[in-house]
């Protein structure tokens, strides 16, 4: 049913490597990935498609196959504010960006995909393919998307995203939360400072942060179940300058991150509300800016057998189990629209460390993007009698 997908991919492999090396060489900003984009639409006109340009000009969409209920496919397409330090001969060529995420091997599987599912012999649903800007942003690309029409006549979504714990080959899928929301907590504090030697005179502001940096995380851990992967750490904390002298000003910037989509509409509100009786006792004055980032990514479960289905098509041992990570990822915004499921692409060669995203040493086995491509061409054909 499938050997018109493994013949494209077997016949395209090294054009896959060579779409992924190009990219990774030319990484491009979230909301400036327009280099990108035209390299992607080029390549789908060549095969006689017809993609549309996002309203932002990054970013695009492409449809494939008859009318009616279609899937929609998602990759990624920006890269970090990150100086690579792989040594790769494909190493990025712009000074402090690289794709140490992943998100190259997204967007050329993605486009791998979609001009495989332009030759397949009969298609018995509609294909959307979504290339995305802006994913590395809060609070996502993907609401971009969703305004402008991306998921009218979309009935299921599904994406993949790297995963260096994963050898290629494999693909990790999980039902329920698979992502966690990521809030951002910041906390600006004002006193009128005064000696060490005096603090009853004035508001001690580094005690006041001590109270937050450890009664925030603790109370929150009292307050919310431990079974929905709640869990609060601060980033970076600063204050004063002087052994002797209690300062005038301090930050605390962290993040909160949870895998219940409930629990996540509690958050807020609840911190501010710990927060004030923290500090009441302490005199000090204090700004809190909570700022929401994405949801949880929950797979609902007809799609996560949906993609158990198209990994089962490349190979017995191909599907894998995954953990529920802590990071966040804007693919959530689709699923508050429609139901999906991401999951995770092995991209560990088996050999040597498995070098994390969001570093600068991060690459990956290039063996992944077959693999992946015909993970996604293969979701079409799973989901047609689900849809």
């Amino acid at each position: 049913m499938t050997e018109w997908i493994d013949r494209w991919v077997a016949d395209h492999t090294a054009d896959l490597s060579s779409w992924r090396r190009h990219i990774h060489a030319h990484p491009e900003l979230a909301r400036h990935e327009y280099a990108t984009t035209e390299f992607v639409a080029t390549r789908l006109i060549a095969a006689g498609l017809a993609p549309e340009i996002l309203p932002g000009g990054t970013g695009l969409t492409c449809d494939i196959g008859p009318d009616g209920p279609r899937v929609a496919l998602r990759a990624d397409m920006d890269a970090l504010p990150l100086q690579e330090a792989t040594g790769a001969p494909y190493a990025s060529t712009v000074t402090g960006v690289s794709h140490a995420c992943g998100h190259d091997a997204h967007t050329t599987i993605l486009l791998g995909a979609g001009l495989a599912l332009a030759q397949a012999p009969d298609l018995p649903v509609g294909v959307r393919l979504i290339f995305q800007p802006a994913e590395e942003v809060m609070p996502g690309g993907a609401l971009d998307a969703v305004a402008a029409g991306a998921l009218k006549g979309v009935s299921r979504i599904f994406a993949l995203h790297c995963d260096p714990r994963l050898e290629a080959g494999r693909v990790g899928v999980r039902l329920g939360a698979i992502t966690s929301a990521a809030d951002t907590v910041e906390l600006i504090l004002d006193s009128p400072g005064g000696h060490t030697s005096r603090p009853h005179l004035t508001t001690d502001l580094v005690y006041a942060l001590g109270t937050v940096i450890t009664g925030l995380p603790g109370m929150l851990s009292r307050r919310i179940d431990p079974r929905t992967s709640t869990v609060m750490v601060w980033g970076a904390v600063t204050a004063g300058q002087a052994p002797n002298a209690i300062p005038q000003s301090g930050r605390l910037i962290g993040t909160v991150r949870t895998g219940d989509h409930d629990t996540w509409a509690l958050l807020e509100p609840m911190v501010h509300e710990i927060v004030d009786g923290l500090l009441a006792p302490t005199g000090v004055r204090y700004q809190l800016n909570y700022r929401r980032g994405v949801p949880p990514v929950v797979n609902d479960e007809d799609s996560t057998r949906i993609f158990e289905s198209a990994i089962a098509a490349i190979g017995p041992d191909a599907r894998s189990d995954t953990p529920q990570s802590g990071g966040g990822e804007d693919f959530s915004w689709y699923l508050e629209e429609v139901p999906g499921a991401m999951a995770r692409l092995g991209v560990w060669s088996g050999v040597g460390p498995q070098l994390d995203i969001h570093q600068p040493t991060f690459d990956l086995d290039e063996r992944a993007l077959g693999v992946g491509v015909r993970v996604l061409a293969n979701l079409p054909l799973a989901a047609a009698g689900v849809l």
